[in-house]
């Protein structure tokens, strides 16, 4: 039986290892406070499309309980990976691998990448090296979630939609059998997870909601389906998204979708995105990997963004004033 491990098991992460307990996984999750307590008594609930389920899974507030895992995964939010890095080593063995699920540019974006800027590092995501230091890119899988999830109290998570993915791939784009060894047991419970080999272009595609609704939704203070019902927020976020492709193509990768019809999808969810969760419940907030990194980007590239740099600026100060970031941005 697969042993994972879940680092930072809020409701993205207690979504995922319910998943896996699910699909026969040996399941740990590393977590803390009321949702901690909670899984320990009782187990993690989880209510979906399809149906509630309750697992009971290994959960403690420190690493040196779980002991060496098979794999491992990192839910926790950007701002905290630096942490976390240092964190896990007592659940890292000779040859286990590490899957960074979080939003934004990743912070080994670069490594492996095998493009002109091969080997560049992100110190504003990668602060004096420490992920890289502790982990390593030779550890390192990408992941990106699609499944918009909240803690509705203590132990219980919800999913609020059917749309679930998660996408796991090798930064050199390889497919590889560790991949794969945490991909079964969570398609075996309910999230499909195809593993790929343009994981960076699963990134972009992501990057693009957050780009278009994090920031517009922190100005709004709403959900996506209100926020885009107002037709002028409609065509900022229609102007961002175009924004958004014409950046991504600059790094290689073509967007199929089209930007009205990306923001009428989003305009269909009520749901708030992460980022306003957090300034919600007053958490560090992922303004570097969602906002300040992309426009770094775009300015080495050439990329005009101004109405993305505008409405980013204006969440960041928010943000900031919130004393929820204090950072790059």
């Amino acid at each position: 039986m697969t042993r994972i491990c879940v680092f930072g098991a809020g409701a993205i992460g207690s979504h995922l290892a319910t998943r896996l307990a699910l699909g026969g996984a040996d399941v740990a999750i590393v977590a803390r406070g009321a949702h901690l307590d909670a899984v320990r008594a009782k187990g993690i609930t989880l209510r979906a499309h399809d149906g509630v389920k309750t697992v009971r899974v290994q959960a403690e507030a420190d690493a040196r309980a779980v002991g060496p895992v098979d794999a491992v995964l990192i839910t926790t939010k950007v701002p905290a990976l630096p942490a976390a890095a240092e964190a896990i080593a007592p659940l890292l063995g000779p040859h286990t691998p590490v899957a960074f699920v979080t939003n934004g540019i990743p912070w080994w974006y670069f490594l492996r990448h095998g493009g002109a800027m091969e080997g560049r590092r992100l110190p504003l995501l990668d602060p004096g090296g420490v992920i890289e230091r502790n982990i390593g890119i030779e550890r390192t899988l990408g992941g990106v979630i699609y499944s918009a999830s909240a803690i509705v109290e203590p132990g219980t998570v919800s999913s609020e939609h059917a749309d679930l993915r998660l996408f796991l791939g090798e930064p050199d784009g390889s497919l590889s059998d560790r991949a794969r060894m945490i991909a079964a047991p969570m398609d075996a419970g309910g999230m499909p997870t195809p593993v790929v080999a343009d994981i960076r272009h699963r990134v972009w595609g992501k990057l693009m909601g957050n780009l278009t609704s994090g920031p517009l939704c922190i100005l709004s203070r709403s959900d996506m389906m209100t926020t885009f019902s107002d037709p002028a927020i409609f065509a900022a976020g229609v102007r961002i998204a175009e924004e958004g492709a014409a950046l991504a193509l600059a790094y290689g990768h073509d967007l199929a979708t089209s930007a009205e019809q990306r923001i009428r999808r989003s305009g269909m969810i009520a749901h708030k995105p992460s980022i306003l969760q957090d300034l919600e419940l007053g958490r560090a907030m992922e303004i570097d990997a969602l906002f300040t990194v992309p426009l770094e980007m775009a300015r080495e590239a050439g990329v005009a963004m101004p109405t993305f740099e505008l409405c980013a600026r204006l969440a960041t100060r928010a943000a900031a004033a919130a004393g929820l970031y204090g950072g790059g941005g």
